[in-house]
């Protein structure tokens, strides 16, 4: 269980009341913003390919000759990467059923540029969000098991975006995980998560992943609003 405490106003004020009124604008806090849309899809392939490489790492048992002549063509690849960088990494702008979202490059969940990321792919619903992803090798902590912390990274993401369906830019202030029974690797999951209420800036959120039907993992959070603030 990760916890945070967060002391906030006890306004209740439903979802619906949470629309703000304002657009946000990154580039207003200094932000570069680049259109999903605008990402080339080499950018896509390249990431795609670096996590099978990393998911063959994982399982390889090839002699320690190849492993060497593997790593000097990675130690190459990764110097011609490094050729041209940004000063930091830009904003990602996407848009679904008119709500515009901001992503970063290397989110740990749904970066488009982020190996590491599974990815997950989540989409709006009537009162949250859900989407399916598929947990490799890599993500293993008990045999044949995704480890508990990319569970909880899983959930956070999944009530996050929920959380932003009110139009709100938020950050987690508590985030609860019931693990019911072990979330498998190389099986494809279901992530959701809804909406429950708004009070104030509190935007209290449920979600859980379920596996082959069953529910592997649940989870109950408090998304803060940090954007837009509340009237007076």
């Amino acid at each position: 269980m990760v916890t945070a405490n967060v002391e906030l106003e006890k306004d209740v004020m439903t979802v619906e009341a949470q629309a703000p009124k304002e657009t946000l604008d990154p580039t207003e806090f200094g932000f570069d913003v680049i259109d999903n849309d605008d990402l080339p899809a080499e950018l896509a392939g390249l990431v795609d390919q670096i996590r099978g490489l990393v998911a063959a790492t994982v399982r390889t048992d090839v002699p320690s000759a190849e492993l060497t002549a593997v790593g000097d063509l990675v130690h190459e690849a990764t110097r011609r990467l490094n050729a041209q960088r940004r000063e930091s990494g830009p904003l990602v702008r996407s848009e679904e059923n008119g709500l515009v979202r901001f992503n970063t490059l290397g989110n740990g969940v749904t970066g488009p540029a982020n190996p590491l990321a599974p990815p997950l792919r989540l989409s709006s619903v009537t009162d949250g969000v859900e989407g399916t992803v598929t947990l490799n090798d890599a993500y293993e902590g008990p045999p044949g098991c995704v480890h508990g912390g990319w569970v909880a990274a899983l959930l956070d993401q999944a009530v996050g975006e929920a959380a932003w369906q009110t139009g709100s830019v938020v950050m987690t202030g508590r985030l609860e995980v019931d693990y019911r029974v072990p979330t498998p690797v190389n099986m494809p999951l279901e992530v959701a998560a809804r909406i429950d209420s708004v009070e104030g800036r509190k935007i209290h959120v449920t979600g859980e992943i379920r596996a082959n039907g069953q529910t592997t993992a649940e989870t109950t959070a408090i998304m803060v609003r940090i954007w837009p603030p509340l009237e007076s």
